[in-house]
């Protein structure tokens, strides 16, 4: 049985979206399993991770789980569900629940209570669509911005290939028509929905289309300049950094965003020498005195 999402995310029932996000970024990356090889218990527990934000991280799930149309794992009852799905498909058959219908009833009872106990109507049976299924499935933060072939395992045990289009998002969900359940008398298969949970990644922030990183410099790369290596999600370019660069300055690399259509952005962080340099404080002790400057001059 799958575990309450709040408790999963270790938030309350009234915690905003942005808090939400913001538990599960801390909670995805220290138990992703690249950083967590052979570890099954950190695999199990990203997948809790991951569950539970698909639900919280939906403003329409997170409402239907708070009022209990849904359970931790993101399924209706099945004879809510049922009913919605079947009675869309024609209003010839469309129908009330039967006064005392238990939701446990199985297939065959809940249709035999639509109609009445009868499995037929005017001499024929009714064609009764199958059920549409949910799965979750837990992809790459690569993977979704550049577009993947992935497999998934159904409970029959049958895998299906799944195409993902490059630039799908975070809780977006991809529909494989005809792959749910079972149709009876002839009715249509139902489809399987598979919503994805996109990992975070080490280095890369998706910000819409566009991509930001954070990229350390030298002390000497920002002061002089120089031409240093980039990781784009789609490989290393190349980059500029121009003399007297500033820290927190940002950089852009056109075109280099999600498939094609935004750009990267990368800000520098400038990073100082692990251990103190003789010569390197000697010098700046020197130009300090005969360059007085106070960047916070202008505050109030």
């Amino acid at each position: 049985m799958a575990k309450d999402p709040y408790n999963v995310l270790g938030v309350a029932k009234t915690a905003s979206d942005e808090e939400i996000r913001k538990a599960y970024r801390s909670l995805a990356k220290k138990y992703h399993p690249d950083l967590n090889v052979d570890n099954k218990k950190a695999e199990e527990r990203f997948k809790e991770i991951s569950l539970a934000y698909d639900i919280l991280g939906d403003p329409e799930k997170r409402k239907k789980f708070d009022a209990g149309e849904i359970d931790a794992t993101g399924a209706e009852q099945a004879q809510r569900q049922y009913y919605r799905d079947y009675a869309g498909q024609d209003p010839r058959y469309a129908h009330s629940f039967y006064e005392g219908s238990s939701e446990t009833d199985d297939l065959n009872d809940i249709f035999a209570n639509f109609f009445g106990g009868r499995a037929r109507a005017g001499g024929r049976s009714l064609p009764i669509p199958g059920q549409d299924v949910q799965y979750q499935l837990s992809i790459d933060f690569l993977d979704a911005v550049r577009g993947a072939k992935k497999r998934v395992t159904m409970p029959d045990g049958k895998a299906l290939d799944l195409s993902i289009p490059a630039g799908i998002r975070d809780g977006q969900s991809l529909r494989l028509k005809g792959k749910g359940g079972p149709g009876m008398n002839g009715g249509p298969p139902g489809d399987a929905f598979v919503t994805l949970t996109v990992s975070p990644h080490t280095l890369f922030e998706r910000d819409g289309d566009n991509i930001r990183i954070d990229l350390p410099v030298s002390l000497d790369e920002a002061v002089l300049g120089a031409k240093v290596d980039v990781p784009t999600i789609d490989g290393s370019v190349t980059l500029s950094i121009p003399p007297g660069s500033n820290n927190g300055a940002i950089l852009r690399l056109k075109g280099k965003g999600v498939a094609g259509k935004g750009d990267q952005y990368v800000r520098l962080k400038l990073v100082l020498p692990d251990k103190p340099d003789d010569r390197l404080t000697q010098f700046l002790t020197e130009w300090r005195a005969a360059h007085p400057q106070n960047p916070r001059q202008n505050w109030g």
